[in-house]
Formats: structure tokens, C-alpha cells, sequence
């Protein structure tokens, strides 16, 4: 733990890290947040069904659409926190916004005009929503949109600025905050789609929907009250314009000829004294954009060694910065893939559940459909704390590595783990749909037969739902902000969100592609109204496929990629590497 530990440099001012002090605020509103936010969003699936009538495919697409937009949205709240708000400013804005969305939600289903009349169990065709009643309720979605693309992108690197980077402990401190931070991520999700999720369904919409707006606002106060002690960074300006430089720079200069020397003795070398970023030894990945480094007699130099014009020149600084960037994108393609997974179990299980068994036991308690992902919750909350004090220490007696293995080698092991979980719920929903046919319990309203296989057997592909995440999430989170330049961590974290976006828009397109084309195909509709009448199986497997052929992707990918260093201002010349030594890191 830090205790007050201070950064000081020639050059700037005295910064006083309270490290694990501030912990209990920023944790606190992440939490608060988290259970507010997906206090509504876990069971907003069933709402749109059973409160707004629509069909499930209408539904799942529109919550996918949402969240890949939410999640896309990161990319700009965190521009605009780096460029113009920080931090601090654009976290306490944004948590304020999500309470208002999520008050507009909860007013839909207090006020009977702003939804469609109840649909009886009985009736087969149900009336849907009026363009009013959509309009209002999409105004909520936007809200929340608007909160989250500050909040999430934010929020991690809101907490590791907390801790001084230049200290053991405070890269000790750094490393527990990120298992710690999805520890008690996990635990908000546990108990939103539990309790909150409990009394939506079987108590009342309007009052469970009234606890996450509630929730909502003691995030924020929460927040504030913690604001004497955090360390807030003032925006540096737009990370993303100097990278664009390079790119843009680069093209300009393509006809040119790179210089047989050494590009860090012959490329334009400059690195601004008051700069955040870490200096960064030359690779020869990418030596294309090392000509935005060719220094011509039309460029001209200032007085204090930068470019007068950085459209024209960039600095070799400039440029490792970029590949940094460019060097994470293959990895981050392999992302989207993977989160497929994780989309199906929060939109299509959903509808499984609720055409099984949901009673525990022999008593009538019926455990809600969206409440099963509880399970995924529970898998990653007891495996977290597990890793990070054991299974760390133990792997790195062993390896001598800093986490025990890499990044590459932990995100690559979730995404084994993922196609594992695929296979699982393929069977599993073979399964479930053949008691179905043979064996009724029941019938879901305006679904189909209930099956008499328990929803417990839904528990094994969450599990493993929920250790894939551990593994992978928890890494792509760590990896993104390790890797990206200094004055890009808010992008770093955005990046993650987009990824999930991706996710979400891709399995949007799958389903629909699957939807349409297999109602002509000799097996029939793979995803109708009614899941008996389907073959969600075949869709898991293609998942499965899917994320196989991702795995072996993204081993090629980790071969391939080098991590990112740190090195010395001062270049010596025994100390130049060959240009032959192109090797790389392997996973």
C-alpha cells in the first residue's frame, strides 16, 4: 500500500498519491454505478418483452444496438476527457447523466401511458409500442449512453492515476487495483442480477427499476465526497492528433528513401521535456511511418529543438508512439470475436432459462431468466481474488515474470476457455429443447413449451463464461493500458469498450443473417419465437467455430507482437541493435 508517497520531478509540480486512501471512493462509485446501471440493463431483455411487447428478436437486436453503441460511445468520452475535461470532471458529469437515464427508464413503467396495455397470458397477438412511448423510452437509453461514455472509459484510469507509477509499490498497487476493480465489478453484478433483478420480475417493475436510479445518485455522492484527496490530471490536449501526424506525415513522405544509419541517429529526434510519455527505444515493426521522421530542407526546427510544423515532421518518439497503437489493433480484432460469447450469454440464455425449469428445488421459487447470469458473476468473483493471491505469486516463482505469465498468454487461455463454453451450451440446449418436445412442464406465454430440464444445467457454460472473462477481459484491460502511450490511458480503456461494442454489433449481424436465411433451409428457423421450433444448439456451435478459428488467429497474432518498452534518452552506440534483429515476443 502507498502511504502518501510523493512524485517530484525538476520540473513539476509536488503530487501527493494517496494510493489505497482513495480506493474506498472510487470503488464506492464504481460500485453504486455498476449496480445502478446494470440493475436495469441485465433485465431490460425480459422489459422490452413482457412490458413493451416486443418479439425477442426485435428485443435482443435492439439491446445489442444499444450496447455496442454505449460501448462505442467510450471512444469519445474518452476523447474529450484527454483533450478538454479530464478525468475527474467528466466521471462526476457522466454518473450524474446515468441517474437521469435511468430515471426516465424507471417513469415508463410507473406511468401506464408510457407503455402498451398489459398483455394477458392468453393472448397471442399483443399490442407493441406507440412511437411516443419508444421515443421516451429511447431518450433513457441515450442518457445512459451519454454516462457511460464517460464513466467506463474513465474510471480505470481515473483509479491508477491514484497510485505513483515511479515506485514498487505503487506498481504493485497499479496491478491489484485492476483484479480488485473487476472484483467488486463482479460482486455489483451478482447482487443487481439478483436482488434488483428479483424484485423487477415478481414484485414490481416500477419499484425495481426506482432502486438502480436510487443507486445511481449515492454513486455520485459517493464520488464527490472523495474529491480533496484524488489526484486529478488535467487534459494534455488530443493524444489522437499526434498520432494521426504520423500516419498523415508518413504519406506525404512515402517517396522518400530511409537513411542507411540508424533511424535513432538519423531520424528527427525530439522528445518535449514536459511530456507524460515514457521515451521509447526504436523497433523496426512498421518502418513505413518511420518516414514521418525524415527530416528535409523544408522543415524547419524552433529554437527549442520541436518542429514548427507537426504536419510536416514528426519526431521518432512521435512515431514508436504510433506503432504502440497500430501494434495493438490485431489483438484487439481477436477481442470483438471473442466477447461474442459473453454477448449470448446476457441476451440468448436469457430465453433458455425462461423455456426451462426455474424453480429451485421442490419449493415454487422461480429464479429469474436474467438472474442466471449470476453464475458467470460468481465464476469470475471467487476465481479473481484466487489468481491474484495465489495462482500470481505461485506462477511467478516459477516464470520470474511480472503476473506470473504475459498478458498475451492469460488473454489466450479465456479464449481457449471460451470455445470450450460454446461447445457446452450446444449440448446443454440440445438437451434442454429435446425434454421440451418429450417432456413439458408448461408453457411460457406466447413463447412455447417450458422444458423439464432444470436451469441449473445453464450453470457449467456460464462457469466457464465467467473464467474466460477472468482470464481474458481482466488481461485486455491490463494489456491496453499498459501498452498505449501514457497520455492515451482513457483511449486504452475505451478501446476495451469498443471491442464489446464490435461484439455486440457482429452478433446483431448473425443473428439476423442466421434468423433469415435459415427459415429457408431444410433444418428451419434456427432462432424463432419459439425456441423448440428452433436450433440454437447449431448457433452455439458456429460460435464455437467462430472462436476456434479466433484462438489460432490470435496465436499468430501474440507471435508476432512485440510489448512495448522503455528506454533511455541517451543512445549508445555499442547499444544500437542490428537491424537484422527483427525477433519478436511470443505469447
Amino acid at each position: 500500500m502507498e502511504n502518501n508517497e510523493k512524485h517530484v520531478t525538476e520540473n513539476d509540480p509536488k503530487i501527493d498519491y494517496r494510493g489505497w486512501k482513495a480506493m474506498p471512493f472510487i470503488i464506492g462509485n464504481e460500485t453504486f454505478e455498476k449496480l445502478g446501471a446494470i440493475g436495469t440493463l441485465a433485465n431490460l431483455l425480459v422489459y422490452l418483452t413482457t412490458v413493451f411487447n416486443l418479439k425477442n428478436i426485435t428485443a435482443t437486436n435492439i439491446i445489442n444496438i444499444f450496447n455496442g453503441s454505449t460501448n462505442f460511445a467510450t471512444f469519445i468520452g474518452a476523447f474529450l476527457s484527454d483533450t478538454y475535461f479530464g478525468r475527474y470532471k467528466t466521471i462526476g458529469f457522466c454518473t450524474f447523466t446515468s441517474f437521469l437515464g435511468l430515471l426516465v427508464i424507471q417513469l415508463t413503467a410507473v406511468f401506464k401511458n408510457l407503455h402498451p396495455p398489459h398483455c394477458g397470458k392468453e393472448m397471442k397477438t399483443c399490442k407493441g409500442p406507440t412511437a411516443g412511448q419508444m421515443a421516451f423510452l429511447v431518450s433513457g437509453f441515450g442518457l445512459l449512453l451519454i454516462g457511460a461514455a464517460g464513466v467506463r472509459p474513465c474510471n480505470l484510469a481515473f483509479g491508477a492515476d491514484q497510485f505513483n507509477p515511479n515506485t514498487d509499490s505503487g506498481k504493485k498497487g497499479i496491478n491489484s487495483f485492476f483484479n480488485w476493480y473487476f472484483f467488486t465489478f463482479t460482486f455489483a453484478q451478482m447482487v443487481s442480477l439478483t436482488l434488483i433483478v428479483y424484485v423487477q420480475s415478481n414484485v414490481s417493475w416500477a419499484i425495481g427499476l426506482g432502486i438502480p436510479a436510487a443507486l445511481m445518485l449515492i454513486s455520485c455522492v459517493v464520488y464527490f465526497m472523495g474529491s480533496k484527496i484524488y489526484v486529478k490530471v488535467e487534459p494534455s490536449g488530443s493524444p489522437i492528433a499526434g498520432i494521426v501526424q504520423v500516419f498523415v506525415v508518413a504519406v506525404k513522405k512515402r517517396s522518400l528513401k530511409l537513411p542507411a544509419e540508424h533511424p535513432m541517429l538519423s531520424l528527427f529526434n525530439y522528445v518535449p521535456p514536459m511530456s507524460v510519455n515514457s521515451k521509447l527505444p526504436y523497433t523496426f515493426q512498421f518502418r513505413l511511418l518511420d518516414k514521418a521522421a525524415i527530416v528535409t530542407p523544408k522543415d524547419k526546427i524552433k529554437p527549442d529543438g520541436s518542429a514548427a510544423d507537426p504536419w510536416n515532421l514528426c519526431s521518432i518518439q512521435q512515431v514508436e508512439e504510433a506503432k504502440c497503437v497500430v501494434r495493438v489493433l490485431p489483438i484487439w480484432f481477436a477481442a470483438i470475436v471473442y466477447h461474442l460469447v459473453i454477448v449470448q450469454m446476457h441476451t440468448l440464455l436469457v430465453f433458455q432459462a425462461l423455456q426451462s425449469d426455474r424453480r429451485l428445488g421442490s419449493s415454487n421459487f422461480k429464479i429469474p431468466g436474467a438472474s442466471f447470469n449470476v453464475f458467470l458473476m460468481l465464476s469470475m468473483t471467487l476465481w479473481l481474488p484466487i489468481y491474484d493471491r495465489i495462482v500470481v505469486p505461485f506462477l511467478c516463482r516459477i516464470t520470474g515474470k511480472e503476473g506470473g505469465i504475459t498478458l498475451l498468454q492469460r488473454m489466450g487461455i479465456g479464449i481457449f476457455i471460451s470455445a470450450l463454453c460454446m461447445i457446452v451450451a450446444g449440448v446443454v440446449e440440445e438437451h434442454r429443447r429435446s425434454l421440451a418436445l418429450t417432456n413439458p412442464i408448461g408453457v411460457q406465454p406466447r413463447k412455447g413449451a417450458i422444458s423439464s430440464m432444470s436451469g441449473l444445467w445453464l450453470i457449467p457454460q456460464l462457469s466457464l463464461a465467467g473464467l474466460s472473462e477472468s482470464f481474458t477481459a481482466v488481461g485486455q484491460v491490463e494489456f491496453y493500458y499498459k501498452q498505449f502511450p501514457e497520455n492515451m490511458r482513457s483511449i486504452a480503456g475505451s478501446l476495451f469498450y469498443c471491442g464489446m461494442a464490435g461484439s455486440s454489433y457482429l452478433s446483431t449481424l448473425l443473428i439476423s443473417i442466421v434468423h433469415n436465411t435459415s427459415e429457408k433451409s431444410a433444418t428451419g428457423n434456427w432462432l424463432p419465437e419459439d425456441l423448440n421450433k428452433g436450433r440454437l444448439d447449431f448457433f452455439y456451435y458456429m460460435i464455437a467455430a467462430l472462436e476456434i478459428m479466433n484462438l489460432g488467429y490470435f496465436l499468430l497474432c501474440s507471435k508476432w507482437y512485440k510489448y512495448k518498452e522503455i528506454g533511455s534518452s541517451d543512445l549508445e552506440l555499442n547499444q544500437v541493435p542490428k537491424q537484422s534483429e527483427t525477433s519478436t515476443i511470443g505469447v
